[in-house]
């Protein structure tokens, strides 16, 4: 007889998993230069197990893309040093910048925290919508044509979900836009 699953085993089933596939794709489009993918999602999930280890993790999903960029990115980064040659072809400009003082960066990630929270509390298409234009960069017809709705509805949706945003922003204490 097999031993009992765990709750974490139940919960990674559950909240974790289901994000793997989507995780994998966007990480094989974002960084092609990635020798081995596996790796990264791997150390993704140790981080997020860690994480969760010391309290509850709000967004799952948004936690493990935001994990396995930044893993991604050092990486690169370890990667660009060691072989310099290759540098020509790593997208520099996703790089985080060194010299940014360490309470930038926090503050930086404390945004994208109340962005992706911003961003899950808006209605099911409107998440969509707001998530394939500016998450993805898709383009209006793109979205229209990937979830079988008119450019006017996209159009409407984004401007909707843009509201929204601004105003889960204000209601959260960060009515400042995000900084570039």
């Amino acid at each position: 007889m097999p031993p009992p699953e765990s709750e974490q085993s139940r919960w990674f089933t559950a909240e974790v998993l289901p994000h793997e596939a989507q995780l994998r794709a966007w990480l094989r489009g974002r960084f092609p230069l990635l020798p081995d993918i596996d790796d990264v999602v791997q150390e993704t999930y140790t981080r997020l197990l860690k994480a969760r280890s010391t309290g509850p993790i709000a967004c799952v999903r948004g936690f493990l893309f935001v994990t396995a960029r930044n893993f991604a990115l050092n990486h690169l980064r370890h990667q660009r040093l060691e072989r310099p040659d290759s540098a020509a072809e790593i997208d520099t400009a996703a790089l985080p910048d060194a010299s940014q003082p360490m309470s930038e960066m926090l503050a930086r990630d404390e945004e994208l925290q109340v962005l992706m929270s911003a961003i899950q509390s808006l209605p099911d298409r409107c998440r969509q919508v707001v998530t394939l234009r500016k998450i993805y960069g898709l383009s209006q017809k793109e979205v229209a044509a990937q979830l079988g709705i008119s450019e006017h509805t996209v159009e409407a949706q984004a401007a909707i979900g843009l509201r929204k945003c601004i105003d889960f922003f204000n209601r959260h204490g960060h009515g400042r836009p995000l900084r570039s």
